[in-house]
């Protein structure tokens, strides 16, 4: 067993932390420390010999991957080659056996707990300029991923049910919570598609945990339920969500604290599936929620309304407008769902088993975070908020960067404050009422559809060749 101590490992740590900016005068430099990267290895009890694939190189080489636009383990393979020749190291195997046994190898805990703590790390240093009111604000929402087709695959996490067999592909659901302050993800659950127990709202219910008193959870409205807000409410947590479908605002009632703006008793339910006699017998009769009207105008389309629900009961602490722009401020997850799965290529994953399928979700999450830490820092430095630079040429800029830092310690530091130069000038634009055709110009190639299962679609053109 190699200790965490030893002084290839302390190397190796270092140069995963120079890649990602983590060693000099910079803001947020330690958010991958040492200390996180070796508790991590302990809690996971990694056990290894001397070899080329050592953990900490496994999980550099695996980040490579899926920050580069070729996900395939022989390109994979092949950068690390050029990353030993350069540094006059003999030359490893270009066959990607090992490195493949070599993620098999390492625990799924390993991934998980150094994605997570990296970004509470970084949330955890986020500057009072970039809370809402000085309270931590965080968003959750969820989304689906694909991968390959295998029995395996497919025993964990089944394809739409809709679909025929042979003919879908495996489906799982992510759901993860964000920062607001600095887009970071801190904690994220990985499930079946369809079945009891395996939607956003039961995520929600596993990963409430982490918020502490004070913190303010901003939601859609699938999470604006009696259960949630009386959940968040014993534990100190306050939330923000738009009012459910099902329920309806009467401003009449309550206790009136302005226009469009009222405290409201919400009776307990008559039933709630997930919660047994007894523990329902104890609940509350009821629960004080507020809830605001927002008017939401656009200049040449009619006016609309919505009803956001929150347990901020001060209407002078918090307005309504203040209420409204922080409503507003929940798109972000989903801008932030689009960068880790759309700009990060998670969409479609490429492992063919569950356990590697999962480590593959959590290693996106760390190479997010820590695009995040360096988007924090050049925010730091010139004076921005993280939430007004752009993701995708940060991980552009970083990306084109790495080879440079890597080699050359020389100029480490200069290249470092040339890339935070670069990455705080790709900024977002707001453009308030931009719309677009959600069409496509460019033509598909015309492919057929496959219509039946591949192994049957063979057969059909063996026949047809005779």
């Amino acid at each position: 067993m190699r200790s965490v101590t030893d002084g290839r490992c302390r190397s190796q740590i270092s140069f995963l932390r120079r890649q990602f900016l983590q060693d000099g005068e910079l803001p947020f430099s330690d958010v991958l420390s040492k200390e996180l990267v070796s508790e991590a290895l302990a809690i996971s009890g990694v056990v290894w010999k001397e070899r080329v694939y050592s953990p900490l190189v496994t999980l550099w080489v695996f980040l490579g991957q899926v920050l580069s636009a070729d996900h395939s383990c022989r390109a994979a393979v092949a950068r690390l080659i050029a990353h030993r020749l350069a540094r006059g190291e003999n030359e490893c195997s270009a066959e990607t056996g090992a490195y493949c046994q070599a993620r098999k190898r390492l625990p799924e805990q390993f991934f998980s707990a150094i994605a997570s703590r990296v970004g509470r790390e970084l949330d955890a240093q986020a500057p009072s300029e970039w809370l809402w009111k000085g309270r931590r604000v965080y968003l959750f929402d969820g989304s689906t991923v694909s991968m390959p087709d295998t029995p395996a695959n497919q025993e964990a996490y089944p394809q739409h049910d809709a679909q025929r067999p042979g003919l879908g592909f495996p489906m799982a659901r992510i759901a993860a919570i964000f920062s607001l302050s600095c887009g970071a993800i801190l904690d994220l659950g990985v499930c079946r598609y369809a079945g009891k127990g395996q939607g956003e709202l039961s995520v929600f219910r596993r990963l409430m945990g982490f918020f502490r008193p004070g913190d303010v959870v901003l939601t859609d409205r699938l999470y604006c339920t009696w259960r949630e807000l009386l959940t968040l409410q014993e534990r100190g947590v306050h939330a923000v969500s738009q009012l459910q479908v099902m329920r309806k605002a009467d401003f009449r009632k309550g206790q009136r604290l302005g226009k469009g703006d009222h405290l409201v008793e919400w009776p307990k339910p008559s039933t709630i599936r997930s919660v047994d006699w007894p523990t329902y017998r104890d609940l509350p009769d009821t629960i004080t929620v507020r809830e605001c009207r927002v008017v939401i105008g656009q200049a040449g389309f009619r006016n609309k309304s919505i009803v956001v629900v929150t347990t901020l009961l001060d209407p002078d602490e918090f307005t309504r407008d203040d209420l409204a722009a922080l409503y507003r401020a929940r798109w972000n997850a989903e801008l932030d769902l689009r960068s880790v799965k759309t700009t990060m290529q998670m969409e479609v994953l490429r492992c063919k088993t569950p356990e590697l399928v999962r480590k593959e979700i959590w290693t996106h999450v760390l190479a997010y975070n820590l695009i995040r830490t360096v988007m924090a820092q050049a925010a730091s430095e010139h004076a921005l908020q993280p939430r007004s630079i752009s993701f995708k040429g940060a991980m552009q800029t970083l990306e084109a960067f790495r080879p440079v830092i890597a080699c050359c310690s020389r100029l480490r530091h200069e290249a470092y404050e040339r890339l935070l130069d670069c990455i705080a000038a790709h900024a977002v634009g707001d453009r308030p009422g931009r719309f677009e055709p959600r069409q496509v110009k460019r033509r598909p190639k015309r492919f057929q559809w496959m219509m039946l299962p591949r192994h049957e679609t063979k057969l059909q053109l063996l026949k047809e060749l005779r």
